[in-house]
């Protein structure tokens, strides 16, 4: 079956679970009860609680992103997902978030499967989330972070290659991807440059036991993006993302804009200026006050070498996402994105996503066996 036929009644979503390869099922799925080894992460403003089920019910991972939401909206998202389905799901966070402890009480009351984390959350913590029967998958960007989580107790790394959009660093996967899964024992999860099934198999043949998607599932009609922002995407090529620090002070890569451009070109001594003035346009039309702007700013300083212009972009950066994200203004704002933006042409539901990719990964790999039959024989 080709790529394009991925899709048809043969799609393991639409009936046909005995076509699902058995390779498909990983330590990552029978670890957090899963059907297929895909996951959705956290993004900031983009996976809400209609995401976030729509992923779970098609038989992946949704992961719900709790780092920009205030407690009250992750307790009430937290319901709407479970209002939803009933598959396992998880919340993303914030370890340096000032009430995360509280946040972490929720997730065990409420029976949550994952909690993901970017920053990753100190041992205590861990042990925590661990004896009361959460799963805890940490984002790691390097190797020795892998290593360094490993030795925590965490269950397993998600590891994050420069070809993803949001916070990342800047080796490729399929360079950092086999030095992770030969660092560590625990599970691997690849990040960066994943949007069909077969990214999967080539992630599976590195090693890892499960992919994770950013772009491809914002680009989906499950997505609560603005489709006029949708739109923008899907005309994006994959050279048309830049990875830049002048956003909030660490490396982030976002589509390709006017804005993005402009912030690329600033100056040194010209950045707190146009960050200043950036940050007022912000507060008039978000209407967040100083002192909320300050306090995001100090604790995204906290444990980074950042310059004031960069605090204060840093203090931005939630409402630099949420107005393209959530207000429909990329004109004000910056839209995350990974590489794989050239490749989100369509707008299938969560459902057909995935089953596209398992049908296609299932074929593959069926085809592998094929291939090495003696000739002439099925």
């Amino acid at each position: 079956m080709s790529a394009s036929s991925a899709s048809s009644t043969d799609s393991p979503g639409l009936g046909s679970a005995a076509s699902v390869h058995p390779a498909l099922k990983t330590r990552v799925t029978e670890m957090l009860g899963i059907d297929y080894p895909v996951i959705q992460t956290g993004m900031g403003w983009v996976a809400g609680s209609r995401l976030t089920a729509a992923t779970s019910e098609a038989g992946g991972l949704g992961i719900l992103a709790a780092a920009t939401m205030t407690f009250d909206e992750m307790v009430e998202h937290i319901h709407g997902v479970k209002e939803r389905t009933d598959k396992p799901f998880g919340v993303n966070m914030r370890a340096d978030q000032a009430d995360v402890e509280d946040r972490i009480d929720v997730l065990i009351a409420e029976g949550v499967k994952l909690a993901s984390f970017a920053l990753a959350p100190k041992e205590p913590l861990i042990r925590k989330l661990k004896d009361a029967g959460v799963v805890v998958i940490p984002s790691v960007g390097a190797k020795r972070h892998a290593e360094k989580v490993a030795s925590w107790g965490v269950d397993a790394v998600l590891v994050q290659g420069g070809e993803a959009g949001g916070h990342t660093g800047e080796v490729a996967t399929t360079v950092l991807l086999p030095q992770v899964v030969d660092a560590v024992d625990i599970p691997v999860i690849a990040a960066g440059g994943f949007f069909d099934g077969r990214g999967l198999v080539a992630a599976l043949a590195y090693g890892a036991e499960g992919v994770a998607m950013g772009t491809r599932f914002l680009v989906t009609s499950d997505s609560t993006v603005p489709e006029t922002v949708k739109a923008i995407y899907q005309e994006k090529a994959t050279t048309d993302t830049i990875r830049t620090t002048q956003v909030d002070g660490m490396p982030h890569r976002v589509l390709r804009t006017d804005l993005t451009e402009a912030l690329e070109k600033t100056k040194t001594f010209t950045s707190l200026p146009r960050a200043v003035q950036n940050a007022l346009v912000f507060k008039k039309e978000s209407g967040t006050g100083w002192r909320d702007i300050v306090i995001e700013g100090l604790a995204m300083k906290k444990n980074r070498e950042l310059s004031w212009s960069q605090v204060v972009m840093a203090a931005n950066t939630p409402m630099l996402l949420k107005a393209s994200m959530v207000d429909g203004r990329p004109d004000l704002g910056v839209m995350s994105g990974g590489q794989v933006v050239g490749h989100c042409d369509d707008l299938p539901s969560c459902d057909e996503l995935v089953s596209r990719i398992v049908a296609q990964a299932s074929d593959i790999l069926s085809g592998f066996a094929t291939a090495d039959s003696p000739r002439g024989e099925s």
